[in-house]
């Protein structure tokens, strides 16, 4: 009844908050600055814009800076499977005097769209010939597809890189690291010709046993099957996924918004106010922001249970007792990847030592082809963008793929 009753308070909400943006729009064509008419049409603003979406914000990537110079940028499906397609971002008419190496870009299955790594995407395409895994919403999933494990994660990261071909290097960002190093791992035990060059791991949980944070609290302070009594739910009509059993993109959102509530709350008012004051291009950023933020993306029941309890509750990888399709993942069988692993000083969703981890799992490659960095002065999100990220902690990541380019 979850679901339902949201999607029935979704329902009464909608047509409200279109009558305000409409509002809003015929208001702004009669508001001086101060007047009564500008506040209501900024009120009115403000409130159509507190609403969830379900749909996959635009990448909006048409142009990357290439040695100087603006060259176009082509989206592209290269695979596309129901639960998630490989994009591919094709520089058009490059003329590049090098091949660039090809990373594949492994988002997060966790609430929120691939789209939020928009600046680490834009910012790798200076240098790299950059794919990303899209994760489609779960409630726009036919049953009939079936179900989507931890497995089929790792099993869709190796046909992603496959499908790229040998040489790609693999960069994954917060909660895909484990499935990743997985992936990998099963690559180089099976000697795939397509094994990555280079695997990056990103304030990701590899060992969250190591310094917990509220979140790793929060995993282990319920039995899995309370999780899965209280927050798993069917997705109602009229969906595609119609009865597909999910975790929502709604419920994740409620918890991020929980950690920081004061900050989101000043956020609009301060929105309210750029739009009293004229500042427009204030008001703008923190629209793209929400309109990004709020975009929700709903997990299949199966890969959400699974990564709580096998990720969060009895850390299978560390321990050594994480399978992939009835086989034990072992990481010491990788040898011909290198691996770089970042964390964030600040951050307090995946704490500094928990993507370490990985160094110490991974016996078996050469010291030469490993690298740790702890960025100072950064939390989660600014492992993977804004300042430090393009200046401190990109060109570390940009030396290492290139140092093993061949």
């Amino acid at each position: 009844m979850l679901y339902q009753a949201y999607q029935l308070q979704s329902d009464w909400m909608s047509p409200l908050r279109l009558m305000a943006q409409s509002a809003a729009a015929a208001l702004w064509f009669n508001d001086t600055e101060g007047s009564p008419v500008r506040r209501i049409a900024a009120a009115c603003d403000v409130f159509s814009r507190i609403r969830l979406t379900h749909t996959r914000p635009s990448y909006d990537i048409h142009t990357v800076q290439v040695a100087g110079r603006d060259v176009t940028v082509a989206e592209e499906t290269v695979l596309s499977l129901p639960f998630g397609s490989l994009l591919h971002f094709k520089k058009i008419d490059a003329d590049l005097q090098t091949p660039q190496p090809p990373v594949l870009l492994v988002a997060p299955l966790s609430g929120h769209f691939a789209t939020l790594l928009r600046e680490t995407l834009r910012t790798l395409l200076q240098d790299h010939d950059v794919y990303i895994t899209d994760w489609h919403n779960a409630r726009d999933v036919a049953l009939s597809h079936g179900a989507f494990t931890l497995d089929d994660y790792a099993a869709h990261m190796i046909r992603f890189i496959e499908t790229i071909g040998p040489g790609s290097h693999v960069i994954a960002v917060c909660q895909p690291c484990v499935a990743a190093l997985a992936a990998t791992a099963v690559m180089a035990e099976d000697d795939n010709p397509c094994q990555p060059r280079s695997l990056t791991l990103m304030a990701g949980p590899v060992d969250c046993r190591i310094n917990p944070t509220g979140v790793n609290t929060l995993a282990t302070s319920k039995p899995i099957e309370w999780f899965e009594q209280n927050l798993i739910t069917h997705v109602p009509l009229p969906h595609k996924g119609f009865m597909r059993r999910v975790y929502p993109g709604f419920i994740q959102l409620s918890a991020f918004l929980s950690m920081n509530l004061d900050r989101h709350k000043q956020q609009y008012k301060d929105m309210y106010k750029y739009l009293l004051d004229g500042e427009l291009d204030k008001a703008e950023t923190i629209r793209k922001f929400y309109d990004e933020y709020l975009a929700v993306n709903d997990l299949p029941a199966e890969f959400y249970l699974e990564t709580v309890e096998k990720v969060f509750q009895t850390y299978d990888l560390p321990r050594g007792v994480l399978t992939y399709q009835g086989r034990t993942v072992k990481p010491e069988a990788i040898r011909r990847t290198a691996l770089m692993t970042v964390e964030g000083e600040r951050d307090d969703i995946c704490s500094v030592g928990q993507t370490m981890a990985a160094q110490d799992l991974c016996t078996s490659i050469r010291p030469s082809k490993r690298v740790h960095h702890i960025q100072t002065g950064v939390g989660h999100y600014g492992v993977f963008s804004g300042k430090k990220w393009n200046q401190q902690i990109y060109p570390r990541v940009r030396d290492m793929i290139y140092a093993n380019q061949l």
